[in-house]
């Protein structure tokens, strides 16, 4: 398995390195491939700050909020469509089939993941996994691992273009 470890000294890490996926991703987003990425992590461990720089270097515009009373909250992007899911409330797998989630995970598009834990068993595999631990107040580890051969690619990429790990 294809596995980078890193560290973000503060939020403009996070950034950048949410501007560096999105230019790895965008490509195959765009030409209407899919993509699954679990965020892992602690309650403020960064998985919807790191989602939101994303979503905004990909593109979408307007307010971005958390989906953890939602469940999912789409959004669109130029030529993509994105689904953010926080499961963290997620109990009734009945509320799977029920709220089409998926159809959702089967079709084009891009599907982000907070508290994939919750709905084990009922996911399909992701491509990526970003396990996020709190170092301090500012700083944080990331343990990014690829799931599928496209997700070992990408990270790869991610790799070779010079993003400092630890």
């Amino acid at each position: 398995m294809t596995r980078g470890d890193f560290v973000w000294p503060d939020e403009d890490a996070c950034s950048a390195m949410a501007g560096q996926w999105a230019d790895l991703l965008k490509p195959s987003l765009q030409e209407g491939e899919s993509a699954i990425i679990e965020l892992r992590g602690t309650l403020g461990a960064g998985k919807t700050t790191f989602t939101r720089h994303l979503l905004r270097a990909l593109g979408v515009e307007g307010r971005i909020k958390s989906p953890s009373y939602a469940v999912v909250e789409p959004h669109e992007a130029p030529g993509m469509a994105i689904w953010h899911f926080d499961f963290y409330r997620f109990n009734d797998p009945q509320e799977w089939e029920d709220a089409g989630f998926r159809d959702l995970f089967a079709s084009a598009g891009l599907k982000l993941v907070e508290w994939p834990d919750k709905a084990a068993g009922l996911l399909p595999v992701a491509d990526l996994l970003l396990n996020l631990t709190p170092l301090d107040e500012d700083r944080r580890q990331v343990r990014v691992e690829a799931g599928t051969a496209q997700g070992a690619q990408w990270l790869s990429r991610l790799i070779q273009e010079g993003v400092p790990h630890g």
